[in-house]
């Protein structure tokens, strides 16, 4: 009873501090949206996979831009059911990226940030690239790109071009993420906008994931907010 008892005031405890420090907006956000996407998926039949994908995916980024380490939970389930969504509709560049490389990387992500946690806020403190290390990101970015979309057109993806590119900058952008920089807002919103267009596609094509488009479009306006949230936080504390 008494180690029941300990693990429930620890789980409550952090779930306290992980959910902390939430503006009215975001909570608001957060509702809606997640309320919307079932409203959607009743109406339109949209497959449950699609579902689960977008809330977790949604759970995920509003957290990690709340710079708190429990977004990895909602992260290595979501991409779960996302890599089968892309193995489904044939997007094999997708399929890789997440089963291959954002699930360990969301492993390391935990590990990463437990080093990084400001002890008052338990939130991540967050960092920028230097000049040096952006221009290598953007080099080794486009190389990416020209190498696998070459590979993506040998094996017939489906969308080669825009498959090919979300997958380079996702990967630079989750390397971003763990290394807690900013800059992974702009990547995030590059891949956001091309995969807008790429599941609006499967949708046109008759693939019911509605709310993969959905959680899409909603990643894109997170990424904008988010990017304009760290580079506040960034500024005050390069003032202090």
């Amino acid at each position: 009873m008494l180690i029941k008892i300990k693990i429930y005031r620890t789980l409550k405890q952090f779930l306290k501090l992980e959910f902390s420090g939430w503006k009215r907006l975001e909570v608001i956000t957060l509702v809606s949206v997640l309320l919307f996407i079932f409203i959607n998926a009743f109406v339109v039949g949209d497959s449950y996979i699609s579902v689960i994908s977008a809330i977790c995916g949604i759970m995920y980024t509003i957290i990690a831009g709340k710079g708190k380490i429990s977004c990895y939970f909602f992260g290595l389930i979501g991409s779960s059911f996302y890599g089968y969504l892309a193995f489904h509709n044939a997007l094999y560049g997708n399929l890789f990226l997440y089963i291959g490389y954002y699930i360990p990387m969301q492993i390391l992500g935990v590990f990463q940030w437990q080093k990084h946690l400001d002890k008052t806020t338990h939130e991540i403190i967050k960092t920028r690239l230097s000049n040096l290390e952006l221009v290598k990101v953007l080099l080794i970015s486009i190389l990416g790109c020209v190498v696998v979309i070459s590979a993506l057109k040998y094996f017939k993806d489906g969308c080669c071009y825009i498959d090919g590119i979300t997958t380079v900058l996702s990967l630079v952008g989750m390397y971003l993420t763990v290394k807690r920089c900013i800059e992974q807002w702009i990547a995030w919103t590059i891949v956001n906008l091309l995969s807008i267009l790429m599941w609006l596609n499967v949708v046109m094509h008759g693939g019911k994931v509605y709310s993969t488009v959905i959680m899409w479009i909603v990643y894109l306006l997170l990424g904008i907010y988010f990017f304009i949230e760290w580079r506040k936080d960034i500024s005050i504390k390069s003032i202090n």
